[in-house]
């Protein structure tokens, strides 16, 4: 149980690394999301039952996810929707296209061979070590990206928008690039953790936005504020392990698993209380001294 809640918490942990890219780099925050994670573990059933190599499949989910990305990157900044508009849309319509791509509402794979299954362990331990380098292939391509310059751009675009404007930065180029990739990291993650469940289901995104959150914010009140951009991608991973420990805790303690949405809700609602809490006792200290 141990080691799959940590391998869950991996690949949930790729997933908040997606959501980082647009919620606290561009400020928005990007649903879209629930339509992409799906959507990767869609393609990816799909092609496997079709008898793809799982590795070209699973990199064609990824494809998926950037051109959902793609496509509401171009109507918010093309079509001049709100963004959170804009990510319902495709959201919306990604449900029609998933089941389109599969032929129904879920698609399981029985005895097919996965990704993991070319690792050399046991099944549990070739999940952890998938989700392990997974991640490590994640992280260590956003150092790379956004300590490029066009990476530095785009986090120019995401602090100040109208400067970044003023140094000749595409600011629409830029938030598109974000969205696209930000949706591709997504799908990794959805297919990734269909393959590891053994079914695609165009339900899986209901409310996935907010577990990504959850490792996000969990990450950041647990840890301080003052960190480099690797430790703050590696929090994002620990707080979506630590999530997935609190959701296995509740599983055991025999709660009813329809409420675990609602769960993770009060949990997000709680972390994100937690500063604000944090000042009001730090004031309300200094003006009783």
């Amino acid at each position: 149980m141990i080691i799959s809640s940590i391998s869950q918490g991996l690949l949930y942990g790729i997933l908040g690394l997606g959501i980082y890219l647009t919620f606290r780099i561009l400020n928005f925050p990007d649903l879209t999301t629930e339509g992409s994670f799906p959507l990767g573990g869609a393609v990816v059933v799909t092609l496997l039952n079709l008898g793809w190599h799982p590795l070209v499949a699973t990199l064609f989910a990824v494809l998926a996810g950037c051109l959902a990305g793609l496509v509401s990157g171009l109507l918010y900044t093309k079509g001049k929707i709100p963004t959170i508009l804009a990510g319902i849309l495709v959201m919306t319509s990604l449900n029609s296209i998933m089941l389109m791509i599969m032929g129904r509402a879920n698609l399981g794979l029985l005895e097919i061979t996965t990704i993991q299954d070319f690792l050399p362990f046991e099944t549990s331990y070739n999940l952890l070590l998938l989700s392990l380098l997974a991640v490590i292939v994640v992280i260590g391509f956003l150092i790379l990206f956004l300590n490029t310059r066009l990476g530095q751009a785009y986090i120019a675009t995401g602090d100040n928008r109208d400067m970044a404007k003023s140094f000749g930065i595409s600011t629409d180029k830029m938030e598109v690039m974000g969205l696209v990739v930000s949706n591709g990291i997504i799908a990794l993650s959805g297919a990734l953790i269909s393959q590891q469940d053994g079914y695609a289901d165009v339900s899986k995104g209901l409310g996935i936005i907010v577990i990504g959150l959850a490792g996000i914010i969990v990450g950041e009140v647990i840890y301080a504020s003052e960190l480099t951009f690797l430790e703050r991608l590696i929090t994002i991973v620990i707080g979506a392990i630590g999530y997935q420990f609190l959701i296995t805790a509740v599983i055991a303690l025999g709660f009813n698993t329809n409420y675990l949405k609602l769960f993770s809700a009060i949990v997000l609602a709680i972390c994100l209380m937690v500063p604000v809490l944090k000042d009001k006792i730090i004031k309300g200290a200094k003006v009783t001294r």
